[in-house]
């Protein structure tokens, strides 16, 4: 049976073995290193623990795992406030019109905006999971755990979310974008930029990146293409995102051009159909499949199961579900419809 909980520091090896397995396609914001890993984790867990208030830029990781050998599947994240107090940089796109009445012409021309207008935003990130369950209920249950968790603690996280969409990368490692723009104002390639990215924060990007205007007519023609579209690899992520409430917007990520995404917390499919119900057990099977969760902070779990209804605020489901939640018959619980 598949479990979404806080990651812990037994986790490390685990996630590492992830990442070393299954990033070489796609990036991440999960530190490389078991220093950083370790580090990260120990942030996350004073996170779940309350101990950092939403003023204090909360980070929450979890992890899937398999409740039958405890072996992590998958991780998750969620930065309270995107930039955790730094600005959080991205291109905003946008047009001018030049034109010469005398000449009769006019001419739209797509330009680059440096902003950092999205700082501040509930972020989700941090997002891998092992390819063979990329198809399965495991995928949607990692991912939309953590929209059950801000459900329960509502008051730490903001109204409004985003979450960067990794952008087009060759087969060969070529990164388009990076390659058209960034590279010319960092001495560095895209993964080290990008790790750079994930262990301290966009703020070196104020002091390297040009403050103008990025005109998009003068990148390459596959830059061009790539702006804005995501990585084939993120397109069961992006089909779920936007079931749940996500939409593209204006803008794109600074260093692999990829979209980003935003929402209103409030509007999200698993924030409006979520119900807390008193859980009971049953030697039934079946029933709706749903997400179910409960705890607080550290001890927040999640899963999957076939739930039925009984009395208004009863549902009833296996007991090999409660004890995977570490619960007794009649706790609440937190439940979404798969």
């Amino acid at each position: 049976m598949w479990l979404v909980r806080p990651a812990q520091p037994e986790d490390v090896d685990g996630i590492l073995q992830l990442a070393a397995d299954h990033c070489s396609q796609l990036s991440s914001t999960i530190p490389k290193s078991r220093e950083g890993l370790a580090a990260r984790i120990e942030l996350s867990c004073q996170s779940f623990a309350g101990e950092r208030g939403p003023d204090r830029y909360q980070r929450f990781l979890f992890v899937l795992v398999d409740s039958k050998d405890n072996q992590v599947q998958g991780v998750a994240g969620i930065d309270g406030r995107a930039g955790n107090g730094q600005p959080f940089y991205n291109y905003r796109m946008d047009a001018l019109i030049h034109s010469s009445h005398e000449l009769g012409v006019s001419r739209r021309v797509d330009v680059l905006y440096p902003s950092h207008a999205l700082t501040d935003r509930t972020l989700l990130g941090a997002f891998v999971i092992a390819p063979g369950l990329c198809d399965s209920d495991a995928f949607e249950l990692l991912s939309r755990a953590r929209m059950l968790f801000m459900a329960c603690h509502r008051n730490w996280f903001s109204d409004r979310m985003v979450v960067e969409i990794q952008g087009i990368q060759t087969d060969a490692g070529e990164v388009p974008f990076w390659d058209s723009l960034g590279r010319h104002f960092f001495d560095m390639d895209f993964d080290t930029a990008d790790r750079y990215s994930g262990m301290l924060s966009k703020t070196f990007i104020a002091e390297l990146m040009p403050p103008n205007p990025i005109y998009v007519t003068l990148l390459s023609e596959s830059a061009q293409q790539a702006l804005g579209q995501a990585h084939p690899a993120t397109r069961r992520t992006v089909a779920l995102l936007q079931q749940e409430g996500f939409h593209g917007g204006n803008y794109v990520d600074i260093f692999d051009g990829g979209p980003v995404l935003e929402a209103r917390t409030n509007n999200l499919k698993t924030m409006v159909t979520c119900q807390r119900k008193q859980l009971r057990s049953t030697d039934a099977e079946d029933g709706e499949l749903c997400l179910l969760a409960r705890g607080e902070g550290l001890d927040f779990r999640c899963t999957l199961s076939g739930v039925s209804e009984a009395l208004d605020e009863v549902i009833r489901a296996p007991l090999t579900v409660l004890h995977n939640l570490e619960c007794e018959s009649g706790c609440d619980v937190m439940v979404a419809p798969l």
